[in-house]
């Protein structure tokens, strides 16, 4: 990210060469508001929202966009190659509350990209959540990334009293932590997508560095059955993983998605379980993270990254969260130790 020389608020999208009252009024209606949300926009969606064309939705974009950048907010469109290293030195990384897991991402979750953890149900998805919500309120220097988090439920799987318990655990106050955690809850496909059109504003709104999306293929799964739905479904998911792809990268945020898994019963040799949502989910995260269960603890594989090493980690779940497996927790002690003291 740019410099900012001119502050965000101060933009308005009556700024942008080419829009006039009417066409910002429309586009407020349609749920953008800002600037960074026009630039966030799918020129087919505004199109939509515009009754335009996509051609004219795809300029008004592109012009939102100019306007970031001439305001120092984005990158300019080229940069050399040691300028991009240099800036990515800079990236902010939020600890997993595992160190053997936060070497494994070679610092942790970065800013600017989709993190995408996917196994069977019970490999630490949610716990991995959970944590994370905890872990990115923690300043800069101590590994988080000094914000707040919103945190998308799809499967009714949140529980603020596991925040609350890993917030005790790593010595930090349980209340602070659960002001900061932002919970929506989708209920349908439409509604999640809804939900992430317009997460611009919510970013904004609950000072967000973090979010994160339990699970991204839940609903969509749910509701399009059998193969006569699944051309709609994927265009429907890939349009949600476009505009997150955006958001990460213009809101400098980072972004976790979990996902289910299904059973290829065609595999003869190896591990038959395989992401659901297809090459729209994979090719759209940045880094993709398999979890499954090894006994009382998991293991962390890394299946994709433009840089990252091939390898895996095992982590355990308990009072703290996601945690080393050597790592000493607090044990509770009996009534009989208490009455000893």
């Amino acid at each position: 990210m740019a410099n900012t020389s001119r502050n965000v608020a101060e933009l308005e999208i009556g700024d942008i060469e080419g829009i006039g009252p009417t066409t910002a009024r429309k586009m407020k209606e349609a749920g953008i508001s800002s600037v960074m949300e026009l630039a966030t926009a799918i020129p087919e969606e505004l199109a939509t929202d515009l009754g335009g064309s996509k051609e004219t939705a795809a300029t008004f974009i592109m012009a939102a966009q100019k306007l970031l950048r001439e305001s120092g907010i984005l990158d300019n469109e080229f940069t050399t190659a040691d300028v991009e290293l240099e800036k990515r030195k800079s990236l902010l990384r939020c600890s997993t509350g595992a160190k053997s897991l936060d070497e494994l991402l070679l610092g942790g979750i970065e800013t600017q990209a989709i993190t995408e953890f996917y196994g069977e149900f019970g490999s630490g998805k949610s716990q991995i959540c959970h944590t994370l919500c905890v872990t990115a309120q923690l300043p800069v220097e101590q590994g988080g990334l000094g914000g707040g988090a919103i945190l998308i439920d799809t499967e009714g799987t949140f529980r603020p009293e596991r925040v609350d318990q890993i917030a005790r655990a790593r010595g930090l106050d349980p209340s602070e932590i659960l002001k900061k955690v932002a919970i929506c809850k989708a209920y349908n496909s439409s509604h999640l997508e809804l939900i992430v059109k317009s997460m611009g504003k919510y970013i904004e709104d609950f000072k967000a560095k973090m979010i994160i999306i339990d699970s991204i293929i839940s609903l969509h799964r749910a509701e399009f059955a059998g193969r006569g739905t699944l051309a709609d479904r994927q265009q429907r998911l890939n349009s949600i993983m476009h505009k997150l792809v955006k958001i990460a990268e213009i809101y400098n945020v980072a972004i976790i998605v979990t996902n289910q898994v299904q059973s290829t019963p065609d595999t003869f040799f190896g591990d038959p379980t395989k992401p659901a949502g297809g090459n729209v989910i994979g090719h759209a995260s940045t880094y993709r993270i398999y979890l499954r269960k090894a006994g009382n603890d998991r293991i962390a594989k890394i299946i994709d990254s433009p840089y990252h090493p091939y390898s895996d980690v095992r982590f355990t779940v308990n009072e703290k969260g996601i945690d080393d497996i050597d790592s000493e927790v607090p044990k509770k002690r009996t009534a009989r130790e208490k009455e000893d003291d």
